[in-house]
């Protein structure tokens, strides 16, 4: 494996809004993917247009295998992470998606929209979307739209709010946008990182095989998760899990006390015999609690 160049991906995310990682994950990495989400996916679709309505999502994907743990480390998204978001940054979202043959295009949209803040504007999240299946244009593969992630609340034109209903300028929008989008094309195990500003949409599902990805994503400490992962995921899980993947889970504290609990360090409440502070003060002071 080549040595890591943060420089020159780091340079084509401010310029473009992303990179791609190519050699990602090795061979037996992959499998152990393939195998791990062999257990999971062909549940159910998606609820509305945006998840996509033949579209399969397994979401707290970092519980569900051990192999999602190292995957979540690492160095290299790590060391981007470090470059745009800064010490603390934490785990946002860990999803995987599977689109299946017929799926429409998703709407246009950039990751870190919810945090309301006035555009052009830093990253608030940095996105990695992990080919499983090779990305096509065919075949649903991630779209970008190179250069978004520097547009001002007037070069976007409108709200990007994934709640909002289709509307005939909606949908105009929309088709402009696809005439500058650009698919992602990408073998197995590659990877793509992008700006949580960049617009880009899971394509077009046109080839008669699902296409499947995964997507971890992470935010600066200061943001609120997308996924609350310290209630998602089992203690008995989370304990076993590395130091430092607790801590981007959101077991952490950044200074000087964003994220403590009851002026403790969360942390502790991963061991075994931990009892919440409020519980043992309500008892000493004689009320009576539910076992």
């Amino acid at each position: 494996m080549a040595p890591f160049d943060l420089a020159t991906h780091a340079a084509r995310i401010d310029e473009d809004g992303f990179t791609i990682i190519e050699d990602f994950l090795d061979a037996p990495t992959l499998a152990e993917v393939r195998r791990v989400l062999g257990f999971y996916i062909g549940s159910h679709m998606g609820r509305n247009d945006f998840e996509g309505t033949r579209t399969e999502r397994v979401y707290t994907l970092v519980a569900r295998g051990r192999v999602f743990w190292s995957i979540v480390l690492d160095a290299r998204v790590a060391a981007l992470c470090q470059h745009f978001l800064d010490d603390g940054y934490l785990l946002t979202a860990s999803q995987a998606i599977e689109i299946q043959p017929g799926e429409t295009p998703q709407p246009f949209h950039y990751d870190d929209t919810f945090y309301r803040l006035p555009r052009p504007r830093p990253m608030v999240s940095l996105s990695t979307i992990v080919a499983v299946d090779d990305f096509t244009a065919e075949n649903g593969g991630t779209e970008v739209v190179p250069g978004s992630h520097l547009w001002s609340d007037a070069q976007l034109g409108r709200s990007f709010d994934i709640t909002e209903p289709s509307t005939p300028e909606i949908e105009h929008a929309e088709a402009a946008l696809a005439e500058h989008a650009r698919a992602v094309v990408m073998p197995a195990g590659a990877c793509v990182v992008f700006s949580g500003t960049l617009l880009h949409r899971g394509g077009r599902n046109r080839s008669p095989r699902p296409r499947c990805a995964f997507s971890n994503q992470y935010c600066r400490a200061w943001g609120r998760q997308q996924e609350n992962f310290t209630l998602a995921i089992p203690p008995e899980v989370a304990r076993e899990m590395p130091e430092r993947l607790q801590e981007i889970l959101g077991y952490s504290i950044h200074p000087p006390f964003m994220g403590q609990l009851t002026a403790s360090h969360p942390r502790k409440a991963l061991a075994p015999d931990y009892v919440s502070p409020i519980v043992a003060q309500a008892r000493a002071a004689g009320a009576r609690l539910p076992e």
